[in-house]
């Protein structure tokens, strides 16, 4: 991080001790106590409320219509977002060049993990010092924090891909800029944190010293937290090419696939595969909603033109997650048309997804395709087609076809839910298989840009 933006953090965290309420959390003021005296002399109460600050910082800018699940959904060809009032939403997003210097589009998902991880590691110096914490909560503190890190690590890189990022930011306000690192590197310092994450998580107790969101309900106690840690392992670990390494971590997640395939247990399946840790809103002064009702946010029309369908009946989760409006919408000079809404997020405080079961189960099908163990993966593949898409099983899913049923999958399992699409065309070389409905000549973006004040920054 440039000089700028690490001063912006240091404010960020001074924010982060006397933050208000996400979902049902609901922190005292503590009077914002200066960053200086948190870290010089931090006490119970600050330290439980700059931890809960880092879940407010992590989901910041996650559900806006210009925000993480909006614009990486734009990009992969997820959905649309005709904004009159900001033509960036489809001239940079789906255009040859997306701005370096405009924080909310090209030059996004810097400033704001920074920021974050920072935060985290002001934290982490000022657990040293505070008295009335025993080690266990300590250990918790520690625990949730580096995976915290890690989470905002992945979002640095996950926008950024083959330009890398910088690791080493722990560094004095005023220092030497840390280098910018290479994506495997990058990668390998969050699968570090998890791994080291999961080790304090062990040593941490029954319980946490501070509160966690409603959206970590069942995932608020260390043993139960390390499971979400040991699930976002699994998704670092198959990103990073290491199958084995995923099929372990998975082993010690939350992953469940024993849920009946029939109709009349159609909501049972949908509620075991939903199971996971979520970013949650509330529309309520002080706190954020979930932006992704906006009326300008539309769904890809290729959702519905690429789902498949058993006889007459096309793939749930187009019909659950999709609705045909009464007429089309346009954009761009007409170029641009679609004629479907989401129906994901069906209210202001709707939840938004970090980490569910069906991905868990998905993950679990690539890292066996990966090491060529197609039998396991097809047990996996035809679960989610059964209980989630209501479709058929397939008994024709070979080594040769087995990566494209996933993807399939993956694409209207993980439907506009953080940007799967985009990552995973990326990952396995097949952007240009999206479509280019705005000009056929511009293939989809592959990384946003290093942002230019980062650039400046190191000249």
């Amino acid at each position: 991080m440039n000089k700028h933006q690490t001063k912006k953090t240091l404010l960020a965290l001074c924010a982060a001790v006397g933050l208000g309420g996400c979902g049902s959390l609901d922190i005292g003021d503590l009077n914002n106590p200066s960053l200086d005296e948190f870290r010089d002399n931090p006490t119970v109460s600050g330290v439980n409320s700059a931890s809960t600050g880092l879940l407010l910082g992590h989901r910041a800018g996650v559900s806006a219509p210009n925000g993480y699940v909006a614009q990486l959904g734009v990009i992969g060809r997820e959905a649309y977002v005709f904004d009159p009032a900001d033509p960036r939403a489809i001239d940079e997003m789906l255009g040859p060049v997306m701005d370096p210097g405009a924080a909310a589009f090209g030059g996004n998902y810097w400033t704001g993990p920074y920021a974050n991880i920072r935060n985290a590691n002001t934290l982490l110096a000022a657990l040293e010092k505070v008295a009335g914490l025993s080690d266990a909560q300590k250990e918790g503190v520690r625990g949730f924090a580096k995976t915290m890190q890690a989470l905002d690590f992945l979002v640095v890189i996950n926008t950024r891909d083959t330009q890398g990022a910088p690791i080493d930011v722990d560094r004095p306000l005023g220092a030497e800029l840390a280098p910018i690192e290479g994506k495997a590197e990058v990668f390998a310092h969050i699968a570090g944190l998890l791994d080291t994450a999961a080790g304090h998580l062990d040593n941490a107790g029954d319980s946490f010293s501070f509160r966690l969101s409603t959206g970590f309900n069942g995932f608020d106690t260390p043993a139960t937290f390390r499971t979400f840690n040991r699930a976002v392992r699994a998704r670092v670990a198959v990103y990073m090419g290491r199958n084995e390494d995923a099929l372990t971590a998975l082993s010690q997640s939350f992953i469940a696939a024993n849920a009946p395939a029939d109709d009349g247990a159609k909501a049972a399946a949908l509620a075991s595969l939903n199971i996971g840790v979520y970013h949650v809103f509330r529309a309520a002064s002080g706190d954020a909603d979930n932006g992704l009702l906006s009326t300008t946010v539309f769904a890809h029309p290729s959702i519905a033109t690429d789902a498949e369908t058993a006889g007459a009946t096309v793939d749930d989760r187009v019909t659950r997650k999709t609705v045909k409006l009464n007429a089309p919408v346009s954009a761009a000079d007409g170029k641009l048309t679609t004629d479907l809404r989401f129906t994901l997020y069906t209210s202001a405080d709707a939840p938004v997804p970090i980490i569910r079961n069906e991905e868990l189960i998905l993950l679990r099908a690539e890292a066996n395709i990966g090491l060529g163990q197609i039998g396991p993966a097809v047990d996996d593949l035809n679960y989610i087609r059964t209980r989630s898409g209501r479709l058929p099983a397939r008994a024709d899913i070979t080594a040769e076809n087995a990566l494209d049923e996933l993807l399939k999958q993956k694409r209207y399992s993980l439907m506009f839910e953080g940007g799967h699409r985009w990552i995973d065309m990326r990952r396995y070389g097949k952007l240009d298989e999206l479509p280019r409905n705005l000009d056929p000549n511009v293939p989809p973006h592959a990384f946003f840009p290093i942002p230019v004040a980062e650039v400046n920054g190191r000249q």
